[in-house]
């Protein structure tokens, strides 16, 4: 065992192959001096895909099929998670109940007497109101990559609405620290 005295009064003693200090005042501060991470080394949160089909549930449809594919083909099983946001649209209210109401009642017995022609022809007839009764289908895809994985978390965010599929569903890119990110994620989190 040896003891060497360094120039600011410690003693460092050494045995063979390791090193055994003295406790000191400097050692004490040195335990409370928290351990800084790099600078670029970030922890990377999750992005958002916001895709409003409307009320066309087939194409919905096929884009969750082609989003399972991705995901059985890649294995990105927990790396991206959708879930599909339906909303009922609010029903319209008319100021005039008086005049409005007996239109809407001879309205919708004019709508029943076409309903019967229809049936009876075999021709099928869409209605203008039938559109603004259909819910709004959105599609949320969470994409969720580790801070390895930014180069593929990247791609995935150019290659889904990069889709022709998804390209007429209006996408929406949210992620961390944009302003409608929390309550996206909030949404996510209480759909099924």
């Amino acid at each position: 065992m040896h003891v060497i005295e360094l120039d600011s009064g410690r003693q460092i003693w050494t045995q063979s192959c390791f090193e055994v200090r003295a406790p000191g005042p400097l050692d004490a501060q040195a335990d409370l001096t928290p351990q800084v991470a790099p600078a670029n080394i970030k922890r990377m949160a999750h992005s958002f895909l916001v895709f409003n089909f409307g009320s066309n549930e087939d194409v919905a449809q096929r884009a969750r099929h082609k989003i399972d594919g991705w995901k059985q083909g890649f294995r990105l099983d927990k790396k991206l998670q959708l879930k599909f946001d339906r909303r009922e649209p609010e029903p319209k209210t008319e100021a005039h109940s008086g005049a409005s109401s007996k239109a809407a009642r001879g309205g919708s017995k004019a709508k029943a007497h076409s309903k019967e022609k229809s049936k009876s022809g075999g021709e099928k007839v869409q209605h203008s109101g039938s559109d603004s009764a259909a819910p709004e289908i959105r599609m949320i895809v969470r994409l969720d990559f580790s801070d390895h994985e930014k180069l593929s978390h990247q791609r995935w965010l150019e290659r889904i609405p990069g889709e022709e599929l998804f390209k007429a569903a209006k996408p929406k890119i949210v992620r961390a620290g944009d302003p409608e990110f929390e309550t996206t994620s909030e949404r996510f989190d209480s759909l099924d």
